[in-house]
């Protein structure tokens, strides 16, 4: 897939070319996972629809041997249509389980693990602060007791991700953007954002004393600002609040001056990247996942997204500002997010290849598609 080819019209289309891509760029590391047995914790997640997703599609293509899934989330938003739609594949398990109590004890034995449990939307990790820091802090403990014990049973993980977050660079000054893995970040820890932030800081740090200390296989992303297939409507964030208004009728509100910017990676890129770092990562490592294309502002995506939504369906809505009855909206929100990748890069092989215009028209088709969807 590249920025050049056609774009599919439907979500379906969508879906289906973006795992072909996902599987075809990740031959090697599935390869290597062939036949082993992969958990995900929170897979009902908009990280999940495609982490889920990818290796069931690549077992389907005969490569190799069937990578077994087996998914763990508490469906508190019940479960979702795409993961019913898969209840019936031989290499899919599906389990009822809260990260913040211990693994069950017939757990059974995994080759990979990957804690993607967590509430990263700002809108919501602040209305559930503790639940936040639970997932992120407790549940993480369980999973990282759990690979400890494997490894004294003469059975060690060949890999265990955890899941970070670019928020733990906080609002980086503007000599430190790009920003590279090495910056320390600039956080608020009692801030109305600090439940997320601090939360993933601590995990890192659990992570790297548990790879150091016992030596166990373990690596954590950093992800910048993904998009995409799976991050439902109701999520709150900037692009589903502007497809959501755009598939209403109505105009896009904005809620800012517009003047902050982000580097917006499409979560096809991401998952490519995310797999990589579980397979080949270094053990105590964290990379940013992201794209290092231009930075684009809130108000460059609020145009684009009318300028392909009137192109596309005929939109006629325009952008219109206003203020946030929330009055902690945008505090501690950064003005810039931008990555430096070279260690992805250069290490794991990883090179993001859809371009920002192609992959929001390829997320707003997929919204098209996907209109209704529970709470986030």
């Amino acid at each position: 897939m590249t920025a050049s080819s056609a774009t599919p019209s439907t979500a379906t289309e969508i879906v289906a070319e973006d795992l072909e891509d996902i599987g075809r760029r990740l031959s090697v590391e599935f390869g290597r996972m062939a036949g082993k047995r992969l958990l995900i914790v929170g897979g009902a997640g908009f990280l999940g629809y495609y982490l889920v997703q990818a290796p069931l599609a690549w077992n389907r293509t005969g490569r190799g041997a069937p990578i077994e899934v087996t998914v763990y989330d508490n469906w508190i938003r019940g479960m979702p249509d795409w993961i019913k739609a898969l209840a019936d594949d031989p290499h899919l398990t599906l389990h009822t389980h809260d990260i913040t109590n211990p693994m069950p004890q017939d757990a059974g034995d995994f080759d990979y693990v990957i804690h993607a449990a967590s509430i990263a939307s700002p809108i919501f990790y602040r209305k559930y602060p503790i639940e936040t820091m639970d997932a992120n802090v407790n549940g993480l403990r369980y999973l990282l007791e759990y690979a400890l014990a494997q490894k004294k049973a003469g059975k060690p993980l060949s890999g265990f991700l955890f899941y970070s977050t670019s928020e733990i660079y906080g609002d980086p000054t503007p000599e430190n953007i790009p920003t590279p893995e090495t910056y320390r970040g600039n956080v608020s820890c009692t801030g109305p954002r600090a439940c997320y932030d601090e939360s993933k800081r601590y995990g890192e740090t659990l992570c790297v004393n548990f790879a150091e200390q016992h030596d166990l296989q373990i690596t954590i992303a950093r992800p910048f600002n993904n998009y995409g297939p799976g991050l439902k409507i109701t999520d709150r964030r900037v692009l589903p609040d502007f497809a959501r208004d755009v598939f209403a009728g109505r105009d896009i509100v904005m809620l800012s001056n517009g003047a902050p910017t982000r580097t917006f990676c499409y979560i096809a890129d991401a998952i490519v990247g995310y797999f990589k770092v579980l397979v080949i990562g270094r053990k105590g490592e964290s990379y940013n996942v992201g794209t290092d294309a231009a930075e684009v502002s809130m108000a460059q995506l609020a145009d684009e997204v009318v300028r392909i939504a009137s192109e596309r369906w005929g939109y006629a809505g325009r952008v219109v500002r206003q203020v946030s009855s929330d009055k902690n909206y945008l505090v501690d929100n950064p003005n810039r997010r931008c990555p430096v990748i070279t260690k992805a890069r250069t290490e794991l092989g990883y090179e993001p290849r859809v371009g920002f215009e192609d992959g929001l028209e390829r997320a707003l088709i997929w919204y098209s598609g996907n209109l209704e969807a529970e709470d986030a």
